[in-house]
């Protein structure tokens, strides 16, 4: 992160880079449910939009898949 501090990042960045940094370590698996929204929105203190927003940058990253009606879970190969 160079000179910026963890407390600088933007919360759902915050989130999406804990949640990425558990993937990556082995944390969370390939199959792995994520919590809900809402459930993030508790853990982190934080807007729901912004815990929405976490689980985008996620997607985008190509570690996490969501399943309409099911969940989100982590992606079978996440980051290829």
């Amino acid at each position: 992160m160079g000179s910026r501090t963890r407390a600088a990042q933007a919360p759902y960045r915050r989130i999406a880079n804990e949640i990425a940094a558990k993937i990556k370590s082995g944390e969370l698996k390939p199959g792995d449910k994520l919590p809900s929204t809402r459930e993030l929105a508790e853990t982190y203190a934080v807007h729901m939009n912004t815990a929405s927003r976490a689980l985008s940058l996620l997607h985008d990253r190509e570690l996490i898949t969501g399943q309409p009606g099911r969940g989100t879970y982590v992606a079978e190969d996440p980051g290829r």
